[in-house]
């Protein structure tokens, strides 16, 4: 059996059986390496080589994190939260469809900012959301709905916009494994090919949330109006944020933008964030390293799995397997191009079902994906479309995703959202399908 799909298989099983995603890559990477011929510190060191950068990105991670925790503990989402609750606060107001569809589009724009402008990534939906679960109780909405809105929006906005989460996504991780692998192959990406590439299978998702907001969960539905429910939504009102605190936490956003855009490192631009939330006395000076150390451990499995990952693929590379695969696949698939690029988005639907982070798939699927797209005759925009989509598949739908945990974390603050029936899969089906249909239209046609 081919080296390299033994490793990919062991590592979703691995992760179906639900052991812990670096323990899973680890191995499956080194059990590759040895069916492939290799020894044991020979699968080591090609591991270890890999690692510099998935690390890279994953130090992006934990600042992003230390961040978000600064701007959460600024009491910045806390006020919107209760701006929210208490502009719908009143019977009258609370029953209105335009209150419901005003907050549809707080929620979109809100999972957009998250990931692009203000990169709190899913801290903003567990303050933001239970205040408001009896307004929606008493809207009746379906909140498998709100679950396809945050879950579709936040996909989207990292895969189509290039600031915050979106820079990590298509600059530091698809355009540099894109060009890292394409090096051997004539193939090169620029930062301005992501967006471009990208813009159809995001389409995909934006027809599948619409889809669930206007057609599948349209109708009332009714849950329980609890004292938990209403104590949430009174809780809301109970913030109050300084003057100077908000001025220091505007400011400190604006000058983490800056120097994402100026100096194209988010990574600087949240340290320096970070750094001016503690000048300005957001928390005490002394809270830095507990403030720090928790955003460290809100994304520090990301962080590592994205890391691990790298390594992952460098073992790949090594076991010297992955062109006769490539080779393989293309005399298989032949000249159908239609199948090939479909199958290509059904496995890497798949595997990033398994672990639940798309982030991390890109440098599992890139060394395999890029020379068998070209070896297909898909053109590089195509290609890349293919890579990216791919790899996006199945975050906003898989158990362990961060998006559909974030999700119930908020809607089920009353015990009345269930994880899997109300968020895993409602949120698979609505953003999976349709962008398995549109990035399988833009492979034929870029």
């Amino acid at each position: 059996m081919n080296a390299v799909l033994l490793t990919i298989a062991v590592m979703i099983a691995l992760c179906l059986l639900r052991v812990p995603v670096p323990i899973a890559l680890i191995s499956a990477a080194l059990l590759g390496g040895l069916h492939a011929g290799m020894d044991t510190g020979t699968a080591i060191a090609a591991l270890n080589d890999n690692l510099l950068v998935g690390a890279q990105v994953g130090m992006t991670y934990v600042m992003i994190g230390a961040f978000a925790v600064a701007i959460a503990r600024s009491g910045l989402l806390d006020l919107f939260a209760q701006k929210i609750a208490a502009r719908v606060g009143t019977d009258k107001q609370a029953t209105s469809k335009g209150m419901k569809w005003m907050l549809f589009a707080i929620f979109i724009a809100c999972s957009l900012m998250s990931q692009n402008l203000v990169p709190v990534h899913i801290a903003f939906i567990p303050v933001m959301i239970p205040p408001l679960l009896a307004v929606f109780n008493r809207l009746r909405v379906d909140r498998r709905a709100i679950a396809c809105i945050l879950a579709c929006s936040i996909s989207f906005s990292y895969l189509l916009l290039p600031t915050g989460f979106g820079a990590i996504y298509l600059n530091e991780i698809l355009m540099a494994n894109v060009n890292e692998v394409g090096s051997a192959y004539d193939l090169s990406m620029t930062a301005d090919m992501a967006p471009k590439a990208m813009f159809l299978p995001v389409m995909g998702i934006v027809a599948g949330m619409l889809v669930a907001v206007f057609i599948t969960y349209r109708k009332p539905r009714d849950y329980v109006a609890t004292e938990l429910t209403e104590d949430a939504g009174s809780n809301a009102k109970q913030v109050e944020v300084k003057p100077l605190q908000l001025i220091a936490t505007l400011a400190a956003l604006a000058v983490a933008l800056i120097c994402q855009l100026q100096f194209d490192s988010l990574l600087v631009g949240a340290m320096i964030g970070f750094v001016i939330l503690a000048a300005a006395g957001v928390f005490r000076w002394r809270a830095q390293d507990d403030v720090f150390t928790e955003g460290m451990r809100m994304m520090a499995q990301i962080a590592v799995i994205i890391t691990i990952a790298s390594g992952f693929a460098g073992v790949l590379d090594a076991t010297g397997e992955i062109a006769p695969l490539v080779e393989a696949s293309a005399n298989l698939i032949g000249e159908n191009r239609a199948l090939g690029a479909l199958i290509m988005l059904l496995v890497g639907l798949f595997i990033t079902i398994g672990f639940g982070d798309s982030f991390a798939s890109v440098p599992i699927l890139a060394p395999i994906y890029i020379p068998l797209a070209l070896a297909l005759g898909f053109s590089p925009m195509a290609t890349i479309a293919l890579l990216g989509a791919s790899a996006a598949l199945g975050d906003a739908g898989s158990p362990a995703s961060t998006i559909t945990l974030g999700a119930t974390s908020g809607l089920n603050a009353d015990g009345q959202h269930d994880h899997v029936k109300d968020s895993v899969i409602p949120t698979f089906i609505h953003a999976n399908f349709g962008m398995v249909l549109f990035a399988w239209v833009a492979a034929m046609v870029l």
